[in-house]
């Protein structure tokens, strides 16, 4: 059966609640900034994905390449193979990071929805897999003990087996304070992992995660220095025993395959939206298992849970639900774990919720 063939390509921009405010180190985002897309086909099935561009500023221009792309795919079909070719052609002069990057993976995601949704399949079941219960883990932000511990508490009736925290928004000392009141609630039975939001030196960094290790086993430490840092992930990681996390500011399969070579890091987080959508994501995951590197997802539930499903060497879901608010079937947590449900990626808009919360 032929695939679908792409008729328009559409983009609205919306300002998504969510549960609580995302609070880093670095910022603190109170509403989720979504550019949702909708790649529309003659066969009437419609391909959908979503990209979170952090910074409402990134959602105009966002939308405008993505319109100026999808001009040339209207005739195609919806076949992503081919497609990723293509768009990696029309920019290799250019470079393909940034908001190119993105504009890619959007388009990318949304033509896996409609390929899944023309057969009524699952996009794990494209690629091999099987929808399976995944263990998650809660992601919260900067954490205060007089506001968040009924969330952590919360977290650990839901089933979480780990729970990852943001530090480095003061001293070693606030760190340390703020684990030692995480560790106590979570228990022993429980993973317990640190994010650094890219805010430290090398040596800030050597002292910070020296001081941690004294005191808490942890699962991670994640992306404590600018993602970019090479020499100085090397550089911490022959000083500390914790393993650390990075990936989720890996540029497209390319930007993976140098990160995992040098080996900057003992865990691997991929970004759907940053290493290429679907596509990239089936590029970079085997390179993290050739280096016998655990692969877990960044935010993107929906997607994630469709390609980790895929992913033999898949370790954990992040759940860090930035899209619920405007879907029609937001995804449940049971038990810790989350099954993808439904064909192509399971994404469908609450309409209401897209007007009342458009950007």
């Amino acid at each position: 059966m032929p695939s679908p063939t792409i008729t328009a390509i559409r983009t609205r921009a919306v300002l998504a609640p969510l549960p609580r405010p995302i609070t880093t180190a670095v910022a603190a985002i109170e509403k989720a900034p979504l550019l949702l897309i909708d790649l529309e086909t003659r066969e009437g099935v419609v391909g959908r994905s979503y990209l979170f561009t952090y910074t409402p500023l990134a959602l105009a221009p966002l939308s405008s390449l993505i319109q100026n792309i999808g001009d040339g795919l209207i005739g195609k079909t919806v076949d992503p193979l081919p497609r990723f070719a293509e768009l990696t052609g029309m920019f290799r002069l250019l470079g393909r990071q940034g908001l190119v990057a993105m504009a890619m993976a959007g388009l990318d995601m949304a033509l896996w929805d409609a390929l899944g949704k023309s057969c009524n399949r699952s996009v794990a079941e494209l690629l091999g897999a099987a929808a399976m219960p995944l263990p998650c883990y809660d992601s919260h932000g900067i954490f205060d003990g007089r506001r968040d511990r009924a969330l952590l508490e919360q977290s650990l009736q839901e089933g979480f087996r780990a729970v990852k925290f943001k530090i480095g928004n003061g001293t070693v000392g606030d760190d340390i304070r703020a684990l030692a009141e995480i560790t106590e609630i979570a228990g022993p039975e429980v993973d317990v992992m640190v994010d650094y939001n890219q805010s430290l030196s090398t040596p800030e960094a050597v002292r910070r995660v020296r001081a941690l290790e004294d005191r808490f086993d942890l699962a991670w430490i994640e992306e404590p220095l600018p993602a970019e840092d090479v020499a100085g992930y090397q550089t911490l990681r022959s000083a500390v025993r914790t393993p650390l996390q990075a990936g989720e500011n890996w540029w497209l399969p390319e930007d993976a395959a140098r990160a995992i070579g040098a080996r900057i890091s003992d865990h691997a987080m991929l970004d759907i939206t940053k290493i290429g959508g679907i596509t990239g994501w089936m590029r970079a995951a085997p390179l993290a298992d050739a280096a016998s590197m655990p692969v877990s997802s960044h935010i993107f539930v929906e997607a994630s849970a469709r390609v980790l499903a895929a992913t033999p060497n898949r370790h954990l879901l992040e759940y860090l639900d930035v899209a619920g608010g405007i879907l029609a079937a937001p995804y449940e947590i049971t038990q810790g774990t989350l099954t993808a449900k439904g064909p192509g990626l399971g994404i469908a808009w609450d309409e209401k919720a897209v007007t009342r919360h458009a950007a």
